[in-house]
């Protein structure tokens, strides 16, 4: 089954060309989301996760050094970049096969000003030769991490396994809910679907991520964030908007009505961000 899917083959090829940073590198975003259902505290649901041909990653200021760069075992697993933008360095993609097909993206955390003593926005890094694109609130994807084991097994064509490291759920939902007002609609729209799904499936063990939080997140926030984190229950579920009602056409292939997302959602939220 692996070997006939290109995503799955292409996300493989990148696992074992950053082989020697799965320590340190951290995969966030819709591939860590699609991840997740193979987590043992993952409930079985019948849809299939929202999926997404980016693999982002998240990077420290510094990778360790190992004879090849990153960017050189990108290049010589079959990777080609694409360059974004007129940054210096350039945001960079690297694409796995045709175009359209799996890419990955690296992302560093932007810390301090967004812009240098020259005025000039500081939009990216380089880190072991690949280029960075610099962020709000990537730290908060990089704590705790969980580690998934990916093999033959569970249909990914590794040889031995692997254990990549995947942003903690609760981190996940915390950087989609600061990162809300930058958004623009159909991207609000889609993060708000990853909040209901991420909820739906670790709906069993939300005491378990209101822990995560309270213990490893929550303590790194400035008290503005958790006061943000807190309400987001209620300002982002409260009520039925157009956000949500898009968010709910995008849920294709399943019954979710509008009402019972934002009922959820809003549940689930409080449980992990806003308890008493």
């Amino acid at each position: 089954m692996a070997k006939q899917d290109p995503e799955i083959e292409a996300f493989s090829k990148f696992v074992e060309a950053i082989e020697p940073w799965l320590e340190e590198l951290v995969l966030v975003g819709g591939w860590a989301h699609r991840l997740y259902r193979l987590d043992f505290r993952a409930r079985k649901l019948e849809y299939v996760p929202l999926t997404t041909h980016d693999g982002d990653v998240a990077v420290p200021p510094k990778l360790k050094q190992e004879e090849a760069t990153l960017r050189t075992r990108l290049l010589k697993a079959g990777f080609q970049e694409e360059f974004e933008g007129e940054d210096r360095p350039p945001s960079t993609h690297y694409h796995y096969g045709k175009r359209g097909g799996f890419y990955a993206e690296f992302l560093a955390p932007l810390v301090g000003s967004e812009y240098d003593r020259r005025g000039s926005r500081k939009a990216t890094k380089e880190v072991s030769g690949v280029s960075s694109q610099l962020l709000r609130y990537i730290e908060v994807l990089m704590i705790s991490p969980w580690k998934i084991e990916l093999s033959e097994e569970n249909g990914y064509p590794l040889t031995p396994k692997r254990a990549i490291q995947i942003a903690n759920p609760v981190s996940f939902l915390a950087q989609k809910i600061l990162i809300h007002r930058q958004r623009d609609f159909k991207d609000r729209a889609k993060d708000l679907l990853y909040m209901h799904d991420t909820i739906e499936v670790f709906s069993e063990h939300l005491e378990e991520l209101r822990e995560i939080y309270t213990k490893n997140v929550q303590p790194t926030l400035h008290a503005r964030r958790t006061s943000e984190l807190k309400g987001a229950a209620n300002r982002l579920f409260g009520t039925v908007d157009d956000t949500i009602r898009e968010a709910v056409v995008m849920a294709t292939g399943r019954k979710l009505n509008s009402e019972a997302m934002a009922e959820s959602s809003r549940a689930g939220l409080r449980e992990v961000f806003a308890f008493k």
